[in-house]
């Protein structure tokens, strides 16, 4: 390659690449990386705050495809215990004609929706073709005033 056609070449090559770029509005150096932000004031308002927000707003949800298909809830009856704790009976049945692994957990919130720290870990339920089940969460403390019951496949 001639030196002309080299020196052609690197100019074409650095037009191209400066035509992608956006003027920079912000930079911040720390330590040893740098942080660029393209949009000016370098902040952005959240997009789709209540998509997918579920657990937000019901009391039973299933975390994936295969217990969308199979799990359903017909009933949660709640009560406050003499101690003021939380307390919540779901029923959950297997919706399939084969027998079916699930796990169940609570997440108990306060007044303004905030978990409560008592969350209860997953506890595997096994179902039986069409059957249904009672599980029971107790809350920890007397904080909780509602809660989010979680399913998800068992793996």
């Amino acid at each position: 390659m001639k030196r002309n056609e080299f020196v052609l070449l690197i100019a074409g090559l650095g037009l191209m690449a400066a035509a992608g770029c956006m003027e920079v509005s912000e930079k911040v150096e720390s330590g040893t990386r740098y942080v660029i932000t393209g949009h000016p004031g370098g902040a952005y308002e959240p997009r789709n705050v209540n998509k997918y927000d579920l657990e937000n707003s019901v009391k039973f949800v299933l975390l994936d495809k295969g217990v969308e298909r199979s799990v359903t809830c017909p009933d949660i009856e709640e009560r406050v215990t003499d101690e003021g704790r939380l307390e919540v009976l779901a029923n959950v049945r297997n919706r399939l004609n084969r027998r079916i692994e699930v796990q169940v957990n609570c997440v108990f919130k306060d007044e303004k929706g905030f978990p409560t720290n008592d969350e209860a870990p997953f506890r595997t339920l096994i179902l039986d073709e069409n059957a249904q089940e009672g599980v029971r969460f107790i809350s920890l403390n007397n904080q909780a005033r509602t809660y989010t019951i979680r399913v998800r496949e068992a793996r």
